[in-house]
């Protein structure tokens, strides 16, 4: 074997900074289109990877807003990305420009975890008609099976009161009430997915939500965007396996259910469930190739609706209690109200909340300061559009940052702050505000947006009603300060519930 020489090793070395130099081009290529919004200037292949701080990327944004504007660019490798900020830019991107900004970026993980084109669920699906299908389907069969009627409502009120016997047992000795919120919470998506409620302590319930869990620590971090951002790396013989092995297991048990919920389905009669209505339209669908409804898209629908179902709710609601009993003052005002509307002898209605400006202002209040999904779900241009003066071009990645909005200090008058009063006019009456999003806008809003409305409103009063919450006795005061991640978790936390 000849060795190279140093006319080979020089003839190697400006191949490959030529090469660097090409690729660095090419990066920088949306920076020659005219009015590209502005951004740090990236580095050959990696682009800005290493200058985004993944640990928190909301404060990272807001450093990189405050020298480049309301509009800045990223490079993420080779995808190009725009992150919006403020209440103006956002409106016009997913508002204003709903119809070319709903599309979602290719996650090249799924691929390679075997949910192929058929089964793109309807949370990150590609904008198009198998998405149009399946949100239309999504919204209105939770309609049929009691959005909006009293029959989710008492299916909800219901599983509140098992929630709150579970409070209960602890006898005011203190406890995390995160676990018991996620089980509640699921419940109400088991209700409209299976029609059925599982017990607190089933096994397999608890190995569901623990899967849930795994599956929501596994798609957070630097990790998953480096591996969609460098794909080839996912050819990697058993690596997309390795690092997703908690979503792998969650949808075997999803799958698991699924053939079961099959086995007990009596097609002459009428759907019980998400789940029988969906499977009613595959049926439809046979021999149709181009339909969306397929085995195969089900167990993403269905895993679509438990993640992003349950944990927004049950982490609101965990914000929510870590707010009363740092805020005993708000606590014993909403319980006041409680008393004079609803009193102690009947369960919260849907009907109340008209009646109840105060505890309408701290949940919405709750909601703007936990902001549980600052950056929202990244949307995609499908055709070149102008905001705010600038161009961006067809298939670039959008990051909406709801967090510039519901943390707006030319809004809120105490943005960084827990101040109900936000929602409350001078005579007390509660206002909702256009810079209020944390469901997002536009086309591709949060589909169960009413559900959560009523899951945080019955859940809320019902606790509040039932007892007085604390911080235990010889503990520190928690932090009110979130753990960035999937969601914006608040820190650990535990409290006292005494009966009232």
């Amino acid at each position: 074997m000849r060795l190279l020489t140093g006319a080979d090793l020089w003839s190697v070395a400006i191949f490959m900074a030529i090469f660097l130099l090409l690729v660095n081009l090419m990066h920088r290529r949306h920076r020659w289109t005219a009015r590209y919004p502005p951004g740090p200037m990236p580095l050959p292949v990696l682009g800005n990877l290493l200058q985004v701080d993944f640990q928190n990327m909301p404060a990272g944004f807001q450093k990189l807003r405050s020298r480049f504007g309301d509009l800045f660019s990223l490079q993420l490798a080779s995808e190009p990305v725009v992150v919006l900020n403020g209440l103006t830019a956002l409106r016009e991107a997913l508002v204003r420009y709903s119809e070319d900004t709903a599309d979602r970026p290719l996650l090249h993980t799924n691929d390679h975890l075997g949910f192929g084109p058929r089964s793109q669920g309807v949370v990150l699906a590609q904008y198009g008609s198998a998405w149009r299908q399946q949100r239309r389907f999504s919204v209105s069969t939770f309609r049929h099976f009691g959005l909006g009627k009293k029959s989710l409502e008492q299916w909800v009120t219901e599983e509140a009161r098992c929630l709150c016997a579970a409070f209960t047992d602890y006898n005011g000795l203190p406890f995390s009430p995160n676990t018991l919120l996620n089980k509640a919470v699921c419940n109400v998506i088991a209700s409209l997915l299976y029609a059925c409620r599982f017990e607190y302590d089933d096994p397999r319930f608890i190995r569901l939500l623990d899967l849930l869990k795994d599956t929501l620590e596994e798609e957070s971090g630097f990790l998953p965007m480096f591996l969609n951002v460098f794909p080839v790396l996912l050819h990697i013989p058993g690596l997309p396996g390795k690092v997703f092995s908690g979503k792998r297991a969650f949808m075997v048990m999803l799958d698991e259910l699924l053939t079961e919920h099959k086995m007990t389905r009596d097609p002459t009669q009428p759907p019980r469930d998400l789940t029988d209505a969906f499977l009613a339209e595959v049926e439809k669908a046979k021999g149709k190739p181009e339909s969306s409804f397929n085995d195969e898209n089900l167990r993403m629908v269905v895993a679509d609706l438990f993640m992003a179902g349950m944990v927004t709710s049950s982490t609101t609601l965990s914000w929510a209690l870590l707010l009363m009993i740092l805020y005993p003052d708000v606590q014993s005002r909403v319980q006041k109200e409680i008393d004079e509307v609803i009193g102690q002898e009947r369960c919260p209605e849907m009907a109340d909340q008209a009646h109840m400006p105060y505890t309408n202002a701290v949940i919405h209040e709750v909601q703007r300061f936990s902001d549980i999904l600052p950056l929202g779900v990244p949307h995609k241009t499908s055709r070149d559009i102008e905001v705010q003066g600038f161009v961006i071009p067809k298939g670039t990645t959008l990051i909406t940052n709801l967090s510039s909005v519901l943390k707006d200090e030319t809004v809120w008058e105490k943005p960084l702050l827990f101040h109900p009063e936000h929602f409350l006019d001078a005579q007390g009456r509660f206002v909702k505000h256009e810079a209020f999003m944390p469901f997002s806008a536009g086309r591709r809003a949060c589909l169960g947006e009413p559900l959560a409305r009523m899951e945080l409103f019955l859940f809320f009063t019902c606790l509040l009603q039932r007892f007085i919450f604390s911080v235990p006795d010889g503990q520190p005061r928690p932090s009110d300060q979130g753990v960035f991640g999937a969601l914006t978790t608040p820190s650990p936390y535990q409290l006292c519930a005494f009966s009232r």
